[in-house]
């Protein structure tokens, strides 16, 4: 395994649940690690507490992912302050509506500037500096990106898009010596959902469905792979979830 000791890393989506614990987790093992959202105070608050907690070296950053010079000043921030980038986490996402009769174009705009731009955004803008240190970039992808969602076709669809631009980019910069990783996990306990119904974290007790720190884990383990090999993918479902099926 790989050290992250003294590692840079863009963790988008940062100021809350999956973003919140991947930055704690690489903060722990030694990375510095460059926050981005929307929310800056949230920002702000984890920033203090990862130099509280591991004497980390952490820069919040306001970004909208879907504004495309945000998210260049995002990456320049990084490579400025710590003088490299090794590894970005694409992790902002959200899932609006369901229904695709009833959905408004907001909501299904919403998802794809979000879920798709953003992350093109992101990784176009990450690439060339990765490609330097060859290291790695994650997508945080979805059990919805692998078997259907009835309950929301157009964030299912986002999802199975993040799976195939990502393994088409591995092919594209796996000559380069960079590490492309997928991370797909069920239903995790976070505000997700809470935009216009009922937020998971509210939605499912403690224990009953998978922890954030569980994907940052996840995250923490794709970083870590020495060259030449990746975690190309990795599923981390609950363990009843195919009983639904």
């Amino acid at each position: 395994m790989r050290s992250l000791d003294g590692e840079t890393a863009v963790v988008t989506g940062a100021s809350s649940g999956i973003g919140e614990a991947i930055a704690h987790h690489l903060a722990e093992a030694g990375a510095n690690v460059v926050l981005g959202a929307r929310r800056l105070d949230q920002l702000d608050r984890i920033a203090a507490d990862l130099a509280a907690e591991y004497g980390a070296a952490a820069l919040p950053v306001e970004t909208d992912v879907t504004d495309r010079e945000q998210v260049d000043a995002l990456v320049d921030a990084a490579v400025s302050e710590f003088g490299a980038l090794d590894a970005l986490v694409n992790n902002a996402g959200v899932g609006l509506g369901g229904e695709v009769e009833s959905m408004d174009d907001d909501d299904y705009h919403t998802m794809t500037d979000v879920n798709v731009d953003g992350m093109f955004y992101a990784t176009r803008a990450a690439l060339p500096h990765v490609r330097e240190t060859q290291g790695t970039l994650v997508f945080i992808g979805s059990f919805a990106g692998h078997h259907p969602r009835p309950g929301n076709p157009v964030y299912a669809a986002t999802k199975w898009w993040t799976r195939g631009f990502a393994h088409s980019l591995e092919g594209q910069v796996g000559d380069d010596g960079v590490a492309v990783s997928v991370i797909n996990p069920s239903e995790v306990r976070t505000e997700f959902g809470g935009e216009d119904g009922e937020a998971f974290e509210d939605r499912f007790e403690p224990g009953d469905v998978t922890d954030p720190a569980a994907v940052a884990e996840a995250v923490g383990f794709a970083l870590a792979r020495e060259a030449p090999d990746t975690v190309s993918e990795l599923n981390l479902y609950r363990r009843d979830k195919f009983a639904e099926f």
